[in-house]
């Protein structure tokens, strides 16, 4: 199962601190069920710790970049599992819109899509890996929202430089910004004139196909989240769902 895959993560990481009287790899058992369903966490199954107890290490891990640091090692062995190299050399970046709730917090308003709340800045491989997230208000524009992202990758991938993405993309402007990690190559990949027939994009598709992937997760319907650390958390937490049923598979 995909639990046993992260557990064995967890496990080869160690743990620090005094000992408890609850096992630490039990409380990522709810949070796929908890991200499909969309449960509260005083729904948590008897058999798990306490919610208070899944909560805390919840946002623990958040604060401390853990889930970021097991999507990373996911992202290698997934890699590793296709005969690909660790580090990519290419990848595509895209952008959803989704709404935010009563739950308040930074929101903005997309005037293209008509959609008041945030938007998921997603950087994946060429294979439909999720590299990176970053969540922002949604009246951000995507040449904006993009710069820091972008950085991110240059720092975590040093090797990476060529990036596909669409229109909302061109521009010297970008380049510009991001220059000072080396030459990028942002590829503006068009859309297909042709009317009345659908033709999948070149390379862009596969970020297509993560976005439906991540929306499987019935926590992703909407941004529920009153912090952004939380929304990129459970962006995350939908990634490690993803690639470990991969790995499980294979």
């Amino acid at each position: 199962m995909e639990v046993d895959v992260v557990e064995s993560i967890v496990a080869e990481a160690g743990s620090h601190g005094a000992p408890t009287d609850v096992d630490s790899s039990h409380h990522y058992g709810c949070d796929p069920l908890h991200a499909c369903d969309r449960l509260p966490m005083a729904r948590v199954a008897e058999r798990l710790p306490p919610f208070t107890t899944v909560q805390h290490y919840f946002y623990d891990w958040r604060d401390r970049n853990v889930w970021r640091r097991i999507n990373r090692v996911l992202v290698d062995r997934t890699r590793r599992a296709e005969g690909r190299k660790r580090a990519p050399s290419a990848a595509i970046i895209d952008s959803q819109s989704v709404k935010t709730t009563e739950s308040g917090g930074p929101c903005g308003f997309d005037a293209g899509k008509r959609v008041k709340g945030r938007k998921r800045h997603i950087v994946t491989d060429t294979a439909g890996s999720l590299l990176a997230v970053q969540v922002r208000p949604a009246n951000i524009q995507d040449n904006h929202a993009a710069v820091p992202l972008l950085k991110y990758i240059g720092l975590i991938f040093p090797k990476l430089r060529h990036i596909f993405a669409d229109r909302v993309y061109r521009g010297n402007k970008l380049l510009e910004a991001i220059a000072e990690f080396g030459k990028w190559t942002i590829e503006i990949v068009t859309r297909s004139q042709s009317v009345g027939t659908f033709k999948a994009e070149r390379k862009r598709w596969v970020i297509e196909r993560t976005l439906a992937w991540l929306n499987r997760c019935r926590r992703l319907s909407k941004d529920f989240e009153k912090t952004i650390a939380s929304a990129e958390a459970w962006v995350l937490l939908a990634s490690i769902r993803v690639l470990s049923r991969r790995l499980a598979r294979t």
